[in-house]
Order: structure tokens, then sequence, then C-alpha cells
């Protein structure tokens, strides 16, 4: 096994049979200019194990926020833009249920990251260091979802395994199932030649805009104290939208005016 290294809670429908992952029309695909290993020749574990599908009540919604909305056009960065739907299986509570990303709109922020390939090595900690900060992320009234290429078998296996032997064990969070490759696509992570995603990270407010992005190559694993920071960050400045956050900003720190006259009292205070 090769290593694994780069860089919405939504109402989850119940459903009798779980269905493949597939975008909205509307995605579009952006061209990948990230420099790349050699090889990544990974494969996937799987499990013959099945569960029941089963349905991921939405928690109760924040009161409502405005947001940076950028129009964008298609040839430029996500951000800016709607974030593309999709559908898909995934692995939550040892269980199969299904997630729709537009669910979340109206109701969460979303945390939505990509990781190469299950039964791996960089992926298991980030994983599992954001379940470990999950009720930080709730608090904030945001929902996390993970993506890979694998099947919901082998996301159901990994989770399954224990962490001491390289496993997740139970995670606070679904693991979607791209096995399609179309999420992948769609947010512009998908290493073409390989088959697998770079750790691709996207913030998505409740409008269902993408205000940040981050996408890390293979062997560069995220930081949750970062993504937590500037998710914090981007909430600020939709609840106070006369003012902005400079480099590294946490709550309770001083915030700017976007002017030349009042910036100065911020200049003068640091």
């Amino acid at each position: 096994m090769a290593s694994c290294s780069a860089a919405s809670t939504a109402l989850l429908s119940p459903s009798s049979s779980l269905t493949r992952a597939s975008i909205s029309p509307k995605s579009s695909v952006f061209p990948q200019t990230l420099s790349l290993p050699s090889s990544f020749n990974g494969l996937p574990q799987s499990s013959s194990l099945s569960l029941v599908p089963r349905s991921l009540s939405s928690r109760s919604a924040a009161p409502k926020r405005r947001s940076l909305v950028v129009r964008a056009g298609d040839d430029l960065p996500l951000v800016g833009n709607v974030a593309p739907d999709f559908e898909a299986e995934a692995v939550f509570d040892q269980e199969f249920i299904k997630v729709k990303l537009s669910e979340y709109i109206g109701k969460k922020y979303v945390i939505l990251f990509f990781y190469p390939l299950d039964f791996t090595f960089v992926c298991p900690t980030e994983i599992t260091a954001f379940s470990d900060r999950y009720d930080e992320f709730q608090k904030l009234n945001t929902e996390i979802l993970g993506v890979s290429i694998d099947s919901v078998f082998s996301h159901l296996a990994w989770v399954q395994t224990d962490r001491k032997s390289g496993g997740l064990g139970d995670l606070n969070y679904p693991l979607v199932s791209d096995v399609t490759k179309s999420i992948s696509k769609a947010y512009n992570v998908l290493i073409h030649d390989q088959g697998v995603a770079l750790r691709g990270l996207f913030i998505i407010d409740k409008e269902g805009v993408i205000q940040h992005s981050t996408i890390n190559n293979l062997a560069i694993g995220r930081s949750v104290d970062e993504t937590l920071r500037t998710l914090q960050a981007l909430q600020y400045v939709q609840e106070n939208p006369d003012e902005v956050c400079p480099a590294g900003w946490k709550p309770g720190e001083k915030s700017m005016k976007p002017d030349p006259k009042l910036s100065k009292e911020y200049f003068a205070a640091i």
C-alpha cells in the first residue's frame, strides 16, 4: 500500500436503497495545476459487511447571518461560488446513510474535506483529529463531511478498526463515498491519472457559498486549529460586515475597518 498524502448537519433523507453519488448539472470542473508525486498506487481495502440504511436528522439552525457572496465566473476559483451539490452514500455511526449537501443550506455551515484513501497513513490522523474536535465545530453551527473515492464498505471496515491498529474507531461525522469520483471532479481535487483526491478542504456557509478553500498535496496533513480559526473569522465578518479580520485573527482580538482612515486605528493599536 502506497503512502497517502497532499491537500452540510444537513437533513439526510431516509431511503431503503442507496444511490451512487451524483453532481448537480450546474457543477463545473476546473483545471488542475498542482505538481504531484510520480506514483501513488494505493488501493482501498473493502469489506463484505452490510447494514440497513438510516437517516441522520439535522440539528437546529442558528439565527440568519449575512454572507460574503462573490459572483465569480465559472472559469475562476470555486471560492465565492455556490458549492457544487451532490447526493451520495456515507457511513455514520457504523450504518449506511445518504448525504445531500444542498439540504444543509439555511441550516449549517459545512467543513467539506477530501482525503486520498482509506487504510493509509496521514489520512487517519486528519480524520480522527476533526472528530475529536467535533464539539467545537458544533458550537459554531457547523457540520463536517469527509470524502474519499473509497466504497462505503471500505469506510465501514476502517471505522470498525481500532485506532491503535491504524483504524478510525467511531467518528462524530459521516464519511462520504465518492466511488464515481464525480464529487472530487466537481471540486477540482481529483488526480486524474491516479484516481484519488488531493487534500482539499472547503468551508461552505449557510447560503451554500464556498468562502474558503485549501488544497494540500498528498504528503501534507491539514490543521484543525487553522480550519477552526478561519471558520470563526468567516462568521465574525458575516456578522460584522463593516469589519475585516487581519492576519492570524482570533475571537476577542481587534478587527479592522476596511477604510484608509479608519484602518489606522487598528495599525496604531498593534
